[in-house]
């Protein structure tokens, strides 16, 4: 457990150091592995420049982060919270931040097995592993303007990872047809649960 003289310390780094003082507190609860951010109820300390662009892009103050191991420290310590806004959270700060459409991306799939029993898996863009279950879902919502499906994963807690469109044709290779609640939907099965992506007749010119 932190102690209220380091906590304090790190409180001072932060807010003196701006990505630098963050890094540093984040490194330290990141020591262990994923931290338990969810568990962690620290004072909202406002907002940092920091954007998640919709390519994965991390930018702060308008420059992208163009280090990685910045950019998976970083990523362990995100929070999606009921408001829907998605912060950075240590022990002892709550930082905002804006995310362009998902934190993360799904850049590499691994399937094993065939029907009711294949298991399907992604790699994020942070090297991530997440196995498609009950648990972490697969879900498909319409895109504005285009009309197309985009594909998103829950990776843990309400952070969820945005399966690129390579990656997804590729998951459409997979697909097959299942009677749901009386409607013929196309979808794929990963550990046992079907995960419909649309009607089936509305997908003719994407399959």
């Amino acid at each position: 457990m932190t102690s209220p003289k380091r906590s304090a310390e790190f409180k001072s780094q932060s807010a003196a150091g701006g990505l630098a003082g963050l890094e540093t507190i984040a490194r330290e609860a990141g020591a262990k592995g994923i931290p338990p951010v969810e568990k962690w109820e620290p004072d909202f300390c406002g907002d940092l420049d920091i954007r998640i662009a919709a390519d994965g892009t991390w930018y702060y103050l308008g420059s992208p982060i163009g280090r990685k191991p910045l950019v998976r420290l970083f990523s362990s310590v995100l929070r999606k919270d009921a408001d829907g806004r998605t912060y950075l959270v240590t022990p002892v700060e709550k930082i905002g931040i804006t995310v362009d459409d998902a934190p993360f991306l799904a850049v590499e799939m691994a399937v094993e097995g065939t029907g009711r029993d294949q298991r399907i898996g992604f790699r994020t863009n942070v090297d991530d592993f997440v196995a498609v279950d009950g648990d972490h879902p697969l879900r498909f919502e319409t895109e504005a303007g285009s009309g197309g499906l985009k594909p998103y994963v829950l990776v843990r807690g309400r952070l969820e990872t945005l399966v690129v469109r390579s990656v997804f044709y590729d998951l459409v290779e997979l697909g097959e047809e299942q009677t749901v609640d009386g409607t013929v939907m196309f979808g794929v099965w990963s550990q046992g649960t079907f995960f419909p992506m649309a009607p089936a007749d509305s997908l003719a010119g994407l399959r």
